[in-house]
């Protein structure tokens, strides 16, 4: 288990780096910020059309050869970025980058499930996740700190080596599992026309957007408390993984005693404040650090409600749920690069939390109106049935 953590740590670290590194791309590459930061808008929208398409394409692989590809393909990607002399170079790179990423999460998911029984697949899950989740916490702020230490190109060399490291564990350790049925494409697809997971799915969007609006340039939106220097900016995506990583666990027992109506709501509701804040709180470093922290804990305490919303109103297609829900994850992050673009010229880098305000209101009220067609659609369907049936969005049976 421990290699497909490794494997989700690679891409994780990859997926997180961009931005601590991005005043040094844009130098190198003598491109703007804004034109740099697409690097991570290329990548996540790459990794989001991808996804769907090549799980479809790789289902009758062994699924031990598909890792061990997929994370070599990973690995060519970043070298690529590695060593680009121009920016077009660094975008293909990324696009090979997000190809092998785009297989490597999802199979991780898949294959963690197939070695252990039912009972114990969520522990399972919980640790191919811990990749992704050690990532913001160590990966990102090591390859950042390397960068700062030397030049933005050993952080990419960084995460070539993470994915060969990962590849050659894949090849020796990782036992063969059964391949999953076939899924075809439309059906991957088929959720999406229930007005349920669309409106779950909606949320996750607007949501995403509005959290990486300001991470994408968190290099030029903390630059007052961090003056430039790559181990403060190292120090912020310490606390700020570290924080991702408590909300994401304090998030699950959360939601099992509250909810998922009122943890998305107070998450939601805490991110609006501490995004409004940030022209005034990334000033300083104290402030900062506070700011991130609020930031981590409640925008991925907020994941682990969404996964719980879709998989009650999934049934039997929760596995299809969660998969276009990391599409809509990544489609979001990818929105948000470019909207974080148009943002430092509109109103600043220090004011780009405003924007993110925007997002994270609109994924609240989305939040809100999920949980009301949830409720409309139990109610109709429990209405001539004899005796009061528990929904699916609260842990005791009552609507929160």
């Amino acid at each position: 288990m421990f290699v497909l953590t490794s494997a989700t740590f690679a891409v994780g670290t990859d997926g997180f780096l961009i931005a601590g590194i991005l005043p040094d791309i844009s130098r190198s590459l003598d491109v703007s910020a804004s034109v740099a930061g697409q690097l991570v808008t290329f990548f996540a929208l790459a990794y989001a059309l991808l996804s769907p398409v090549l799980a479809a394409a790789t289902a009758s692989w062994p699924r031990r050869r598909l890792l061990v590809t997929a994370l070599l393909v990973f690995t060519l990607g970043n070298v690529i970025v590695a060593v680009a002399p121009v920016y077009g170079v660094a975008m293909a790179g990324r696009l090979v980058a997000a190809a092998g990423a785009a297989v490597v999460t999802p199979a991780a998911t898949v294959v963690a499930t197939g070695l252990v029984p039912p009972e114990q697949r969520g522990r399972a899950l919980a640790l191919v996740v811990a990749g992704l989740s050690a990532a913001t916490a160590l990966g990102a702020p090591l390859g950042t700190a390397l960068g700062g230490a030397g030049h933005w190109r050993l952080s990419l060399w960084g995460v070539a080596a993470l994915g060969v490291v990962a590849a050659l564990g894949v090849a020796a350790l990782l036992p063969e599992t059964p391949r999953p049925p076939a899924v075809g494409l439309r059906r991957r697809l088929a959720p999406l026309r229930d007005i349920r997971i669309a409106t779950v799915l909606s949320t996750t969007l607007l949501t995403l957007t509005g959290l990486y609006t300001v991470y994408t340039y968190i290099s030029l939106s903390f630059d007052r408390a961090t003056g430039g220097s790559g181990n403060r900016l190292a120090l912020l995506l310490v606390v700020f993984g570290l924080a991702a990583t408590a909300g994401n666990l304090t998030a699950g027992s959360l939601t099992d005693r509250f909810g998922t109506r009122r943890v998305l709501t107070v998450a939601l509701l805490a991110c609006v404040v501490d995004f409004a804040l940030m022209p005034w709180s990334g000033s300083g470093l104290p402030s900062a650090l506070l700011a991130v922290a609020v930031w981590g804990v409640c925008g991925f305490g907020v994941l682990v409600p969404q996964q719980h919303r879709l998989i009650s109103v999934s049934g039997a297609g929760a596995p299809l749920s969660i998969a276009l829900n990391a599409t809509a994850t990544y489609l979001g992050v990818a929105l948000s690069g470019v909207i974080g673009a148009a943002g430092l010229h509109l109103v600043g880098a220090h004011r780009l939390g405003l924007i993110s305000v925007v997002f994270l209101a609109l994924g609240l009220c989305s939040a809100e109106l999920a949980h009301r067609i949830i409720r409309r659609r139990e109610e109709s369907a429990t209405a001539s049935a004899d005796g009061a049936v528990p929904l699916p969005d609260s842990p005791s049976g009552a609507v929160r």
